[in-house]
């Protein structure tokens, strides 16, 4: 397959109000939405295009509440870079996989919580973390 590295940029923008921003952030949501088939064929992954989906739908679901203008246009343009390096196959099925795995989130714990465990759990994150 030929890449094609302008196929899916665009060009960096900054949103003028919130309604804005809402529809960019609905546009790229279903981008990834339709692309979830395209995804797992392009990569020959072992899962179903709905379980993308949903892992995609939790990586939007997670930022839902953010209401701060400049925020919001460094997620979108973080969420498109992702989405144009997935589709290019600019990736490796480590780094799709990552996006698949269930959230890390734990309470935050203490220096002493930490001390008393005896371990730095949290130092050891897989490398395909699939953060974005």
């Amino acid at each position: 397959m030929t890449t094609i590295p302008a196929r899916l940029a665009l060009k960096t923008k900054t949103s003028a109000d919130f309604n804005e921003s809402r529809r960019r952030a609905i546009q790229l949501y279903r981008d990834w939405y339709r692309a979830a088939p395209e995804i797992v064929d392009l990569y020959a992954l072992n899962v179903s295009p709905a379980r993308v989906r949903h892992a995609v739908r939790e990586r939007f679901e997670k930022n839902r509440y953010v209401t701060d203008k400049r925020a919001i246009d460094v997620l979108l343009l973080k969420g498109r870079q992702e989405y144009q390096e997935t589709m290019n196959c600019w990736k490796q099925v480590d780094h799709i996989m990552g996006i698949l795995l269930p959230s890390q989130s734990r309470p935050p714990r203490t220096f002493l919580q930490k001390f008393y465990e005896g371990r730095d759990e949290d130092a050891s994150v897989p490398a395909a973390s699939g953060v974005w």
